[in-house]
């Protein structure tokens, strides 16, 4: 399975694409999508849209696993990020992906096995458990294939649960 993992915005979207099963999961691209602030919003999302439109026509992942909004105290950084959480999941259907969105504490407890786990804690486990020299850079593609490692996590406790019930 290739997952590709998203860490939406509109400055900075990271995304990081993580071949699995988990166990055995192996870094196959990452990076980040930026966008000029010079350009209007709606130009900035349309860059968001056309980039993510092509890595995955050029990647062809199965299945794609976006981190959810956290709140903090900005709302206007809040409600960027939204907008680009929305071209982002708008551009995964058009593809026909299968989405799944994970909570920041949600990765951090598929990723270290603590949801309240630092970033840097986070960032060297993905490092560790893909076998990278280095940790993603910059921020934002690390967090990207976080989140896609998550899904791949969540996918295999998934299949685990269900073979489980099949014997019951």
């Amino acid at each position: 399975m290739l997952a590709l993992g998203i860490d939406p915005g509109v400055a900075i979207t990271g995304y990081g694409l993580v071949a699995g099963p988990a166990d055995d999961a192996r870094l196959v691209a990452s990076g980040t999508i930026t966008t000029p602030s010079t350009l209007s919003l709606s130009r900035r999302l349309l860059v968001v849209h056309d980039e993510l439109a092509g890595l995955i026509a050029r990647y062809q992942p199965q299945v794609a696993a976006v981190e959810e909004l956290f709140f903090g105290r900005n709302a206007r950084t809040a409600l960027a990020v939204g907008h680009g959480r929305g071209v982002a999941l708008l551009t995964l259907a058009e593809a026909g992906l299968d989405i799944h969105e994970y909570t920041p504490m949600q990765v951090k407890q598929a990723v270290v096995g603590y949801g309240r786990a630092t970033k840097e804690q986070v960032q060297e486990m993905i490092r560790l458990l893909l076998h990278l020299e280095a940790v993603p850079q910059p921020d934002d593609a690390a967090d990207a294939v976080a989140v896609a490692f998550c899904h791949l996590q969540s996918a295999r406790l998934g299949a685990l649960l269900r073979s489980i019930k099949d014997l019951g």
